[in-house]
């Protein structure tokens, strides 16, 4: 054989070889993972998880709000299982992860960090991140960190503002009865937010703009693993009187950074305020925007079977670009 063809013929087996390297990568990483639970170490303790679905599309995961709640009530977009799977996580602190009240470890950046941990043990190069409330800040900044590993982000009642958040639950405040609101504004001036009028405000606002339709199964099951602690710590007794170390939070920098497929979802009646959410989701090239009717900020509850169609749709799209 000629030394002219013996050269050809290696640069064929070299590409050869190339391309069944390239294959074998990508089939390792749209290769399913194991469905069930796990426990993930992290520092401060361990973190649980579940994977479920037998879909082949790029994975989601889903970054529940709170702080101090659960994944719970995060339940219905495990529906998204025929299309991809799914993986639902209880953050550091809270569900059936490790309980804390080390307040050092209650910070976002601890957040992002334990996410990606999650990430790399579960073998994933790129994945959607689905976060509500709470979750989304923990998403934004997680793909402000690792925009490699992110294909697309949804936001579900995004509170990317704080200080703007607390007004607009000021302003659905003014909805309550005057006996309630001065309730709110005497525990705002003595600090005793056990007063019994100031728990009663509590529970008309979150029955108007936390959900309209709650799922008293998932409720119990938060509660009883809600830590009160970490809640108080980052937000403070509640939307109404926001207190905690996110007061101040603002992350509406990172928005106009996003080049990957986003999309915006809030209530009619949300806490976080369809106006607010519009106009981060206006900041966002390409982005989409949709509003769930007579739902509040729990629209995963309130509007359930059109969250996951919207949603569905959407990490379909981002399949379909991919």
């Amino acid at each position: 054989m000629k030394t002219d063809e013996i050269k050809f013929c290696k640069l064929i087996l070299l590409v050869f070889f190339i391309s069944f390297f390239s294959w074998g990568l990508q089939s390792c990483n749209n290769s399913k993972l194991p469905v069930g639970e796990g426990n993930l170490p992290v520092p401060g303790g361990e973190i649980w998880y579940k994977v479920s679905g037998t879909g082949n599309g790029m994975p989601v995961v889903l970054i529940h709000g709170g702080p101090g709640a659960s994944s719970f009530y995060m339940k219905p977009f495990e529906e998204l299982g025929n299309d991809r799977q799914v993986i639902r996580y209880d953050q550091l602190g809270s569900g059936k992860s490790t309980y804390t009240e080390d307040t050092t470890m209650f910070t976002i950046e601890q957040r992002v960090t334990e996410l990606d941990s999650l990430r790399k043990a579960l073998g994933i190069d790129k994945w959607n991140l689905l976060g509500h409330s709470y979750g989304t800040m923990i998403a934004l900044e997680y793909y402000a960190a690792f925009p490699d590993h992110v294909a697309s982000l949804t936001f579900a009642g995004a509170c990317f503002d704080v200080p703007a958040y607390a007004e607009n639950c000021r302003l659905l405040l003014k909805n309550l009865p005057d006996s309630l609101q001065k309730a709110v504004v005497e525990a705002d001036s003595t600090g005793n937010y056990m007063n019994p009028r100031y728990q009663e405000a509590m529970i008309l606002f979150n029955d108007l703009y936390s959900s309209r339709k709650p799922n008293m199964v998932e409720t119990d099951s938060i509660m009883a693993t809600f830590n009160a602690v970490l809640s108080y710590h980052m937000l403070g007794p509640g939307d109404i009187s926001i207190i905690g170390r996110l007061k101040d939070y603002n992350s509406t920098q990172y928005l106009s950074r996003i080049s990957v497929p986003t999309l915006f979802t809030v209530g009619e009646f949300d806490t976080a305020g369809p106006h607010l959410v519009k106009s981060f989701a206006d900041k966002v090239t390409g982005s989409k925007y949709y509003l769930f009717r007579n739902s509040a900020h729990i629209a995963m509850w309130d509007a359930r079977d059109e969250n996951i169609r919207v949603v569905r749709d959407f990490l379909l799209s981002v399949d379909s670009e991919n």
